[in-house]
């Protein structure tokens, strides 16, 4: 294979603290590669340096003569959706600079629109979905067929059925990419070679030919080769210092020798131990209850309408302790208003739901809304003191943020500081110390780095109680869930033992929806407005502050008092009813403004 790109003894660092050093590797034709590593070993950084964005500190690059680099970055840019501005020409815009004949940029372009599924090209861009904008974006750079495409998290905004239209368009490119995701199961089906970014490895990268699976088998043979050249540099450096501690007369030239061996061989050692010590992934042992109910929660035929929609429904559900249950659907299909719904922090419009008596229910929030991001990182993993206390044993803060993956310099810093997947360790590292018998996790899984997803994933499998798990992780769904519910966004519902039927059943509801005349066709929901992306950070503590009316308004209703007070009942019954319309109506608000930011 002819070399795209060669990069050059690469380092880089932010502020005081590198970001990688001394890296080395190549780029050829054909390859569809994935770069993976935990979050902050400058995988974006690197994306820019090869697009020509950011210089490095040192080293340079040695790219093909004439080569042509494509790059998309993880946010959209403002200046690409302006007022007025359609799809077509939107495309238009992207193949200006390129010299092509009309007819050639029109077919490509039209030629791109299909595969992508755009089917209104004078629609304006504005008022495009997250998840549409993302495709176009990605379309965008996809028609310039550039030698090399460099895409930064192209998967973020995109839900499952976007993942999967993402994976099939990318296999039918003819020209090679480098793709940073955590998506696992994307790069076992999209790539043919996976780059590791990390300063564990001597040369801050590992790098394996093949997909994810051959690469998890590639660098489980790598570690363990390093970690018998630990050992044996361990037993060696042992008798060095038992000859050292004889106090050797450096006379000779020969022993001279052996004490700089010595020397090098000790600072040898201490670097493998450093480096196969970042290689061990830390299990997190949640909390479990001594419950052994056959049944935690029993739902029987559950249905839910919001907004005039129905989500889902009759839907029957059973949880018992070890059952681990994975929930998919497109965004705005009712998982949450489920999870809600099994937690019984809301009700179905029929059906019954019965949880065990005394059952422990923890919630993982994808919005993050449990946090105070003015705290320090410090204060959040321990309200007080410099000790955590966790199953009747006490560990130091140092000991139980480095379980978390974080810097011991990172516990002052405040939670506004820290990235997405952070805050999200933090939330998981609260989840652990609460004891509970069914874990709620509404996509705990945003914005984790692979080793983060890893740890989550060993954690969950040994959780002796119920899980139920939304996420867009289909690599973790698989490996975990013995069970998958999928809502189609129609009002369905099926059960699967795994996502490849469940893929089946979505395209075979798919075509018989597209069989069907279609109606007159709905406007597409725009985007949200600064003020309602605010309202919807701020909505489910409205939820809670009105689920509490109501049910301070359903106890005055039941006040013995007013038993016979005919007309004070009837008030009581009314305000009752008002509040809980307005819990419904906050429900119904929350699902439209979630399902049109997530695209």
């Amino acid at each position: 294979m002819a070399i795209l790109v060669s990069c050059q003894q690469l380092s880089k660092s932010f502020g005081v603290r590198p970001l990688f050093e001394g890296l080395s590797f190549g780029l050829f034709e054909g390859e569809r590669t994935g770069l993976i590593g935990p979050n902050g070993t400058g995988k974006s950084t690197l994306l820019k340096i090869l697009a020509g964005q950011e210089t490095p500190d040192s080293g340079g690059l040695a790219p093909r003569r004439g080569l042509r680099v494509g790059y998309l970055a993880q946010q959209d840019r403002v200046e690409d959706a302006p007022p007025g501005l359609t799809v077509r020409q939107r495309l238009e815009q992207a193949l200006e600079d390129l010299g092509l004949e009309a007819y050639e940029a029109q077919s490509r372009i039209d030629s791109g629109m299909e595969r992508a599924g755009f089917t209104e090209p004078d629609k304006e861009v504005a008022t495009l979905s997250g998840g549409w904008r993302k495709r176009l974006a990605i379309l965008a750079q996809t028609v310039r067929e550039p030698d090399l495409l460099l895409f930064d998290e192209p998967t973020n905004h995109l839900d499952l059925e976007g993942v999967l239209w993402l994976e099939r368009f990318l296999t039918g490119l003819t020209f090679s990419f480098l793709v940073v995701t955590h998506d696992r199961n994307f790069l076992e089906r999209v790539c043919n070679r996976v780059i590791e970014l990390d300063r564990r490895y001597p040369d801050c990268h590992f790098s394996s030919a093949g997909n994810y699976s051959d690469f998890l088998e590639n660098r489980e043979l790598y570690l363990d080769a390093q970690a018998s050249r630990e050992d044996s540099v361990r037993n060696i450096v042992r008798g060095e210092i038992e000859w050292l501690r004889k106090g050797p007369r450096a006379r000779t030239t020969k022993q001279k020798a052996r004490i700089d061996r010595a020397g090098k061989l000790i600072g040898e050692l201490s670097e493998l131990e450093y480096r196969n010590a970042q290689g061990r992934a830390t299990t997190i042992d949640f909390t479990a209850g001594d419950r052994q109910a056959n049944r935690l929660v029993n739902a029987v035929g559950i249905a839910k309408t919001l907004g005039g929609r129905k989500l889902f429904g009759p839907l029957d559900l059973a949880l018992r302790p070890g059952d681990k249950l994975g929930l998919i659907g497109a965004n705005g299909s009712g998982k949450t208003t489920l999870l809600k719904i099994l937690a019984g922090q809301a009700q179905p419009d029929s059906g019954t739901v019965k949880l065990a008596d005394g059952l422990r229910v923890a919630v993982f929030d994808q919005h993050r809304d449990q946090l105070n991001l003015d705290l320090t990182l410090r204060r959040a993993l321990c309200h007080s003191g410099e000790h955590v206390e966790y199953k009747g044993n006490f560990i130091h803060i140092n000991s139980w943020a480095n379980r978390f993956l974080f810097r011991p310099e990172q516990l002052d810093f405040p939670l506004r500081r820290l990235s997405g997947g952070e805050q999200s360790r933090v939330l998981i590292a609260g989840l652990m110390r609460t004891t509970a018998d069914l874990l709620l996790l509404d996509e705990p899984t945003n914005d984790l780095d692979i080793r983060s997803l890893e740890v989550l994933e060993n954690s969950l499998r040994d959780f002796p109680g119920a899980i139920v798990l939304v996420t867009h992780d289909r690599y973790l769904l698989d490996r975990l869930c013995g069970t998958i519910v999928g809502l189609d966004g129609r009002g369905g519902q099926g059960f699967f033992g795994g996502l490849e039927q469940w893929e089946e059943w979505q395209a075979g509801r798919d075509a018989q929806a597209a069989a069907k005349p279609a109606p007159a066709e709905a406007k597409a929901a725009p985007a949200l407005s600064h003020k309602e992306a605010s309202e919807l950070r701020n909505i489910e503590s409205a939820i809670r502050a009105a689920e509490k009316k109501a049910e301070a308004a359903a106890a005055a209703l039941e006040d013995p008092a007013i038993a016979t007070d005919a007309e004070e009942l009837h008030r009581r019954q009314e305000k009752l009813e008002a509040e809980r319309a307005k819990v419904g109506a906050l429900y119904a608000r929350w699902e439209d403004l979630e399902s049109r930011s997530r695209g």
